[in-house]
């Protein structure tokens, strides 16, 4: 077998680039046990690429968020919009993990492992989610969706410490504020089958954000900085301050936000709030 195709590095991007997206997330999984049985080896061979757009079939059309499909809980259309963002979401989380082990090389095999299992984790949930969207007479790409999360992954791509700040920590992290809310409301309503899948996503979810909360606050700690400082300073920088509340609480402490960072980002969302 040569060289690249044992290589982890060569072996993520050629991941990144699949597009269909059902090849991707069986492919993100076999590469995550491929790194797990020892059989790919770190070197890299060259530096990386700057990834404009990653693999991902020719639907769903991205449009501006404004012009996303509305979604609901109180008709069929309204779930099965639902469904469809989450798993557009899960699917952009695939590449964003496997972007993490191709761009930051220089971090510990610890990082490689962590995020191989993010990448696998969110292809099972691509996959539960797709297979939610085929038994209700629906398929991934038939709804318009955003770009949100490549375009932060861009942003962020020149750094590993910036990259785990703003993409685990704060649009990933808006996840585990939401969906508890979703569970309850699907469970109002009866369907139970799509509160199983988000409970499952919700807690790996939690597993995910604290992954990134753990290799920010090493970046930071390798460079002399103060995690929380930065974490504001990159807030400010890069989102304009603008954090959207509420939070949960429970979940983000599991993740790895301190009880400072908490009460930081409730002072952060009022200000947003007040200006508005």
């Amino acid at each position: 077998m040569s060289d690249t195709q044992t290589n982890l590095f060569e072996a993520t991007l050629r991941c990144i680039e699949i597009a269909d997206p059902f090849q991707k997330a069986v492919e993100s999984r076999r590469l995550y046990q491929r790194w797990c049985a020892d059989e790919l080896n770190a070197e890299s061979l060259n530096e990386p690429i700057r990834i404009p757009n990653p693999g991902r079939p020719e639907k769903p059309n991205l449009v501006s968020p404004i012009n996303v499909p509305k979604r609901g809980f109180k008709s069929k259309l309204g779930l099965i919009r639902l469904a469809h963002a989450i798993t557009h979401i899960e699917f952009n989380a695939i590449n964003l993990a496997l972007d993490a082990v191709y761009r930051f090389r220089r971090m510990p095999d610890d990082f490689v492992s962590d995020w191989l299992q993010v990448a696998s984790e969110e292809s099972s949930h691509f996959l539960m989610l797709a297979h939610y969207l085929e038994i209700n007479g629906a398929c991934y790409g038939e709804y318009a969706a955003h770009n949100g999360l490549w375009e932060m992954a861009l942003k962020t791509d020149h750094d590993v410490m910036v990259r785990m700040a703003l993409v685990p920590r704060v649009l990933e992290a808006r996840g585990l504020d939401v969906t508890p809310g979703m569970i309850a409301k699907l469970s109002s309503v009866g369907e139970q089958s799509l509160v199983n899948i988000l409970e499952i996503i919700h807690r790996e979810e939690i597993g995910h954000v604290l992954i990134g909360t753990r290799w920010f606050n090493y970046a930071c700690q390798q460079r002399g900085l103060s995690p929380r400082i930065i974490f504001t300073e990159l807030l400010h920088e890069y989102m304009q301050g603008a954090i959207q509340g509420p939070f949960d609480h429970d979940s983000r402490i599991q993740a790895g936000f301190s009880e400072d960072e908490m009460r930081q980002l409730v002072e952060m969302s009022r200000s947003k709030e007040a200006i508005v």
